[in-house]
């Protein structure tokens, strides 16, 4: 049966797991190997591991077969795992002892187990979408040229969808135009995050000194 599996994380901190979000096309990788190359001290982004080569550019990824891959979910190996689009998609364990130490966690997550993964994480867990306008997104998949005419106009449908129905606290990156700009508002946001939550544990911590 096909689902997300999440092991849950050790002890509350102060870190956060950024669970990004976007349309293909919209640059999540982008924007992750920029995050990463980043001068410390950065987020860490997570490893993912799918069941089909990398499509080329800077798509980011470690190749298993279907065999390697159901070894590791047998094995406990993943904090998440889910199917999509006839592959199969995990998250390495290692996120749950970042999460631990208290980083930065960034992960190129799914919308449609999006849920799923709040429903282990909680308030840890914060969603990302990175947008893209419909007109830069065609040009990127047509450029690409992976897709029919018709295939890339659902998919910005799909996109248009995704928009619609973002869950309230999402934070929203704009990835229109200088990518370097969209990094540093990505890390701006993450930076934003964590002041928030360490003054929240802060103010949870405080007990007051009797006289």
């Amino acid at each position: 049966m096909s689902g997300l599996t999440v092991q849950q994380h050790p002890g509350a901190s102060t870190g956060r797991l950024f669970y990004v979000m976007g349309a293909s096309g919209a640059g999540k990788d982008t924007l992750l190997k920029g995050c990463r190359d980043r001068p410390s001290p950065s987020p860490l982004v997570a490893h993912r591991y799918i069941t089909r080569e990398p499509d080329g550019g800077t798509e980011s990824h470690i190749q298993l077969s279907e065999a390697d891959f159901e070894q590791r979910v047998t094995m406990g190996a993943f904090a998440m795992h889910w199917s999509a689009n006839g592959f199969r998609y995990g998250i390495g364990r290692e996120v749950d002892q970042w999460l631990a130490w208290g980083a930065q966690v960034l992960v190129n997550g799914s919308r449609g187990y999006l849920d799923e993964a709040r429903s282990r994480y909680g308030s840890t867990l914060v969603p990302v979408l990175i947008n893209v306008d419909p007109d830069s997104l065609r040009r990127r998949l047509t450029l690409r040229g992976r897709e029919t005419a018709d295939e890339i106009e659902a998919r910005i449908r799909r996109a248009h969808r995704l928009e619609k129905n973002l869950p309230t606290d999402c934070l929203v990156i704009e990835n229109n135009g200088n990518v370097s700009e969209a990094v540093s508002n990505m890390l701006a946001a993450i930076t934003e995050q964590k002041n928030a939550r360490t003054t929240d544990d802060n103010r949870s911590e405080f007990r007051p000194q009797s006289t």
